[in-house]
């Protein structure tokens, strides 16, 4: 077979091949020269559809085993990174603590002296995980990240990844010394927009081209095997040969459609905090083939998020719409009453469902209320221009300024929780401090401190949703499988658009941890490595 090659424009390249004309698209990334590409049917082993955290994970790990790898991302530059780029970058992962954790990153003797991480073994990872999804995370993903996290801390460490300890959000100082709880010590550098910066660099040191405005449209599949892709870039439809394909380019959480239709009514009204790229391509087109829909379809990751924020995620702003220091203080609602125990547990374990319970207000809104005794102890989102909140030096001034709520059931409702307050019992925001309430419909379990050291303040929230639960069944091996449980040769699967993890709620920091595991083992396999050959 002959080709003949001519070139137009700065975007394509038509190659002639036995006379037959392909557009092929110029590579970003790698190199980066500038110059148009000619890519032949199976120029590449492996073809990476996302550029998030899961995405970039998958892209290296097939590179270290061997494989030509390219990735396709249908956001422009300025916007790719995926959902990952919108997070504060936290890793949950198993670890025996502080040698575990030094091994990661780069501790001072004094740091090392005044930290206390605790431990957080594979058990504890396990409980959690059975404990938030009321045991219905599937056992044998579950067990794969649960054993597999701290290792992969290390291979992404190997990679070129960087990490630090959580002290703004994590840590509170308890008798001289910095105390994590809630199984999570460690986020990357720079947060979500440090590890876009990260693995984009790691990627063109590899010299793995990143593709950016490609977006998938469709599988490749002859009813045997996945074979390639067809992508749309700027209005030219191509197709995109190579002997693997890895989806990893999330859920569906930016598509109201789809929201509305398998979540139900109310779910087109929230929020989005990441990327508004996510509509669920990569799912509908598995589906598409025979793949199976697996996991929690009707559930997602959602929480408390600036009621005025914008439709989708700001990347100046990045995840600082959303207000998680509620076990701190009390919310309301527009009818002025307490709605969710806000110190039923560590706030890892409750801010992924408390959005759903937002939603589910009046109006879809709440307040939250601090007062003095607390606001030196809250995150730093609290301290952003971003924000809707008032103030004031008086309960009545301030439910007064709750728009949207009712202002004397609400002081009623102040009034009876400061006075069923067990403010004999010591406050300890890094523990479980059984500091809790008596005699109230809603209780709160822990941390209650009694709203009365003015200035007060109050923020007002809305739903904000992170990722979609639902998605494509995959084996241990990072396969898509059909509806007869079979894998579908060639197709691989890691990140948000993978099933059966997480039902109902969910424990900080495992949404990355999930895409570096499941990544790397995607990766792995599309190059024609089996983890337990």
């Amino acid at each position: 077979m002959y080709a003949t090659v001519f070139k137009y424009g700065n975007d394509n390249t038509v190659v002639f091949l036995g006379g037959v004309p392909l557009t092929v698209p110029t590579v970003t990334g790698g190199e980066q020269t500038g110059e148009s590409k000619v890519m032949s049917d199976n120029e590449y082993d492996v073809i990476v559809v996302g550029a998030g955290n899961a995405a970039m994970s998958a892209a290296f790990s097939a590179h270290e085993h061997g494989a030509k790898v390219i990735m396709l991302e249908s956001a422009d530059e300025d916007e790719a990174g995926g959902n990952s780029r919108y997070t504060a970058g936290a890793l949950r992962f198993a670890h025996n603590g502080l040698d575990d954790v030094a091994a990661l990153v780069d501790l001072t003797d004094e740091e090392k002296e005044n930290n206390d991480f605790g431990t957080y073994t594979t058990d504890q990872f396990f409980d959690d995980m059975f404990r938030v999804t009321q045991y219905r995370t599937d056992p044998e993903l579950c067990e794969i990240l649960v054993t597999r996290s701290n290792e992969t801390m290390h291979w992404m460490r190997e990679q070129g990844m960087r990490f630090m300890p959580m002290y703004g959000r994590q840590a509170f100082e308890v008798d001289g010394k910095m105390k994590f709880w809630g199984g999570l010590v460690l986020e990357a550098w720079g947060g979500g927009p440090g590890i876009w910066e990260m693995q984009s660099k790691i990627a063109k040191d590899k010299d793995i081209p990143i593709l950016y405005e490609h977006r998938v449209i469709n599988l490749l599949y002859d009813d045997e095997k996945v074979y390639g892709v067809k992508v749309k870039h700027k209005g030219t439809v191509t197709e995109m040969r190579a002997n693997s394909v890895v989806l990893a380019c999330g859920g569906f959480e930016a598509n109201s459609d789809w929201r509305t239709r398998y979540m139900g009514p109310g779910w087109d009204l929230v929020k989005v905090r990441g990327t508004r790229h996510n509509m669920g391509a990569g799912i509908k087109m598995a589906l598409d083939i025979g793949a199976m829909p697996y996991g929690n379809w009707s559930g997602g990751h959602a929480v408390g998020w600036d009621l005025n924020a914008p439709e989708f995620g700001d990347l100046a702003v990045g995840d600082n719409f959303q207000k998680h220091s509620y076990p701190l203080g009390i919310m309301v609602n527009a009818k002025g009453e307490r709605f969710v125990d806000e110190g039923a547990d560590f706030r890892n374990y409750t801010y992924a469902k408390y959005g759903k319970e937002i939603l589910n207000q009046p109006a879809q809104f709440a307040w939250q209320i601090f007062d003095q005794k607390v606001t030196k102890l809250l995150r730093d989102e609290y301290r952003i221009k971003q924000m809707t909140k008032v103030t004031s030096d008086t309960l009545e001034g301030l439910v007064e300024q709750l728009e949207g709520v009712d202002a004397a059931a609400c002081l009623k409702t102040l009034n009876e929780y400061n006075d069923a307050v067990m403010d004999d019992v010591r406050f300890n925001p890094a523990v479980l401090d059984g500091r809790g309430t008596k005699g109230l419909d809603v209780p709160k379990t822990n941390w209650a401190n009694k709203l009365d050291e003015p200035p007060y303040e109050a923020y007002a929230i809305t739903c904000g949703i992170t990722f979609t639960f639902g998605g494509l069944r995959i084996d241990g091996e990072g396969r898509v499988l059909d509806t007869d449980l079979q894998s579908i040769p060639g197709l691989h699967a890691a990140g948000e658009l993978v099933g059966g993890l997480f039902y109902f709620n969910y424990a900080g920091g495992t949404g990355l941890m999930n895409g570096s595991v499941f990544g790397r083992i995607a990766g792995a396999t599309a190059a024609g490595v089996r983890r337990n050959a």
